[in-house]
């Protein structure tokens, strides 16, 4: 446990090593910590994004998922909390408990506020001893009936040198840009789907997402429609894959969250190089009031929100692999 102080709560994290890595977690949004793999090769790589800001002291100013953004952790509801008013929900920005577990992995959960239609989360986190991958287990516990979008929030490390960093899907498979104006930086076209190749720019021509860092600086959001419950990226420069896999019916599309330099204000100051692959049951991350109604997502046949009965406990699991490039 750490004793700093993040603002009024003390703010603690726990670590596991294992034969292929070490990993840990927070207590703020009970965020996955720096975590690294040993690959076959021996070779060594932390794959998941660390916000550069984390340790500066003017960040405990920010909303309590910006002060220390790293990482993976869940997000329910996914986009604003209609309730607590929380960016990503009530668990996305407050302090997890640590429960007692063997060495062999990390428990956790957190009591949502007692006005909340969802009572608890709780997660696990198992490295998998025979390989550099770790396993993730999510339960919703939910108190009242509601309709909620929900979504995990895995960010990952992008190098500096163009194009160095691959998204392996399909050149044809499509995704939907943001509706609105997400930040004056953005650089697709509104409201628009088209193939990951192909994306329609503000400025004319097309941009294929699928190579990062991008040319220009910009903050996107684009909604990956054509999901079969796994993505994998290739890392060019530490030549490694990380694959992530979940269950497509619980999470029915995927949001990538390209942090490529954009935003100018603190915390980002041009320096946030990021991309987020986020399995989702959501309209982009607008809430729950948005994924209910008539959206551009679910007018193509795709989920937006998950009904929850009271008294159900939700459970679903994914799995992060890092291997070497063949």
């Amino acid at each position: 446990m750490i004793s700093s102080m993040n603002r009024t709560v003390c703010q603690w994290e726990k670590r596991i090593v294992w034969g292929h890595g070490s990993t840990g977690v927070q207590s703020l949004g009970g965020m996955l910590e720096a975590t690294q793999f040993i690959l076959p090769d021996g070779s060594q790589v932390s794959p998941f994004q660390i916000a550069p800001w984390h340790n500066e002291e003017k960040s405990t100013e920010l909303d309590g998922i910006l002060q220390r953004l790293r990482g993976e952790w869940p997000c329910v509801p996914f986009g604003p909390d209609e309730v607590e008013n929380d960016p990503h929900g009530y668990g996305s920005n407050n302090h997890w408990t640590i429960d007692e577990t063997d060495q062999l992995s990390l428990a956790l959960h957190i009591d949502y506020p007692e006005n909340h239609s969802i009572a608890r989360l709780e997660r696990t986190i198992t490295p998998d001893q025979g390989a550099p991958a770790l396993d993730f287990e999510l339960k919703i516990i939910v108190r009242h009936d509601c309709q909620l979008p929900i979504g995990l929030h895995p960010v990952f490390k992008l190098p500096p040198q163009k194009g160095s960093f691959k998204i392996e899907v399909g050149d044809k498979d499509r995704v939907a840009t943001f509706p609105g104006d997400l930040d004056a930086s953005s650089i697709f076209n509104k409201d628009q789907v088209a193939p990951i190749s192909a994306i329609p720019l503000r400025a004319g021509g097309v941009c294929d997402a699928r190579s990062l860092p991008l040319d220009q600086n910009t903050e996107d959001l684009l909604q990956l429609i054509d999901v079969d419950g796994h993505v994998s990226l290739v890392n060019l420069i530490e030549k490694h894959r990380i694959t992530l896999s979940w269950n497509k019916n619980h999470f029915p599309s995927t949001l990538f969250w390209i942090s490529n330099k954009g935003r100018t204000a603190y915390p980002w100051l041009g320096r946030h190089l990021a991309l987020g692959v986020e399995p989702i049951c959501s309209a982009f991350d607008l809430g729950a009031s948005i994924s209910v109604a008539e959206n551009s997502i679910n007018k193509l046949g795709i989920p937006t929100i998950r009904n929850f009965k009271a008294g159900e406990i939700f459970v679903t699991s994914y799995r992060v692999e890092v291997t070497n490039l063949d």
